[in-house]
């Protein structure tokens, strides 16, 4: 097995309660736009006399090997090494190289690519979640879920509530302290470098749609109230607008699917990305469940929902997409904001959540099923009480009333 170096990225995991956005942030180096991704070939592992393998992650003489390698790369192509991080699931070290000159990030990472000891280099990206202006009413009790009618929530509780399912939210930070979501996230860290945890609007509210808790009489009833979160801070809040970038992102993803929750939510759309594709293709391999919101001012809806095996979903139709797109509940959704308050929510990242939080469902009742998701026709609104009686079979409750009304038994 592919052995790299240790982990020298530092993961600040403490968390600050926090009701108002923080400024906008940037990586470490403050210039992601500037910076190439680096993927360093590594050496298979070689046999020593002692009976063990060679280049783990205490090999210190690998270790500096390795980076005495990045750095004669960086000399050798006028960069500046800015940082590193490990991933031996993909068998590369991903090392982040700042741009100094005037020469393009994609001319860089072209040039960097053509040298033998290097796999691939790509410019970090940035990208976006995927959510509309709050509506105008902020009423933070405001009882009208759309899925309590469009979906039969209630009805798909009698069923399945997501107990023992963990779905894996990488988005910005989670109010974890929120007391719709106290006990419900189970991990929150941060990958953001150069800023602590914070809370913030967008990953509080995607997760009070999956798993805010049921029957607590306060605010809303999650999707899977039963689930537990895995909060992964790789996007930041700044004015007006929630952003990650490649190597947040990177971070994030290879954390989730080497902790293999039942699905990984990823509310947010960007460009195309090599790194990222490599680590959800072990996703795909460990049977990871991947969930992104659509943006149709993209090609193909936008990285990662153009790719192959990711549930790509929407908040309204998408005529002309070249591949299916689920339509969920995304307008005017009530969920949770930071500081223990409520409010209204529009968007495609929202309609991702709801259907994160319905596979949550799905795996409780049949954890390595295939996934079938029910609509009413090719990019129509998913009908998630015939999608949950697929998997669990006949059931004496509102759903499957609801499904003989409709005519899909």
């Amino acid at each position: 097995m592919i052995r790299i170096c240790r982990l020298l990225v530092t993961v600040l995991a403490s968390f600050l309660a926090a009701s108002s956005a923080p400024a906008a942030a940037q990586n470490a180096s403050g210039r992601p736009d500037r910076e190439i991704l680096v993927m360093v070939k590594h050496p298979a592992d070689h046999y020593r006399a002692t009976g063990a393998y060679g280049g783990s992650y205490g090999d210190e003489l690998g270790r500096s090997a390795r980076e005495r390698l990045a750095r004669q790369i960086a000399r050798q192509y006028r960069l500046t090494l800015v940082d590193n991080w490990a991933m031996p699931m993909i068998g590369v070290d991903c090392f982040v190289m700042m741009v100094e000159d005037a020469r393009s990030t994609h001319t860089a990472a072209d040039e960097v690519s053509r040298n033998p000891n290097v796999e691939w280099a790509e410019p970090v990206q940035l990208y976006a979640t995927q959510a509309a202006p709050p509506a105008s009413h902020n009423d933070p009790l405001y009882p009208a879920e759309p899925a309590a009618s469009q979906w039969h929530l209630a009805a798909l509780h009698q069923m399945a509530s997501g107990r023992g399912t963990r779905v894996a939210v990488i988005d910005s930070g989670i109010d974890a302290a929120h007391p719709d979501l106290a006990g419900q996230v189970m991990v929150n860290r941060n990958f953001v470098a150069g800023q602590p945890l914070v809370a913030e609007q967008h990953g509080t509210a995607v997760a009070g749609i999956i798993a805010a808790k049921a029957d607590n009489r306060i605010g809303i009833a999650g999707i899977a109230p039963r689930a537990r979160l895995l909060g992964l801070r790789a996007c930041w809040q700044g004015r007006g607008s929630t952003s990650c970038d490649t190597l947040s992102l990177a971070k994030a993803l290879y954390y989730a699917v080497d902790s293999r929750p039942d699905v990984i939510n990823l509310s947010l759309s960007g460009p195309n990305a090599r790194l990222l594709r490599e680590i959800l293709s072990i996703a795909y391999a460990r049977g990871i469940t991947v969930v992104a919101a659509f943006d149709p001012k993209q090609p193909g809806g936008g990285f990662p929902a153009s790719v192959a095996g990711v549930i790509a979903v929407s908040d309204a139709p998408a005529p002309g997409a070249d591949r299916e797109v689920y339509v969920a509940p995304g307008r005017d959704v009530p969920t949770t904001q930071p500081g223990g308050r409520w409010f209204l929510v529009n968007g495609s990242s929202f309609a991702a959540a709801h259907v994160s939080g319905l596979i949550a469902l799905l795996r409780e009742r049949r954890p390595s099923a295939p996934l079938m998701l029910v609509s009413q026709r090719r990019g129509g609104s998913i009908d998630a009480c015939a999608t949950l009686i697929k998997v669990a079979g006949a059931c004496d409750c509102g759903c499957r009333s609801a499904v003989l009304r409709a005519g899909l038994h």
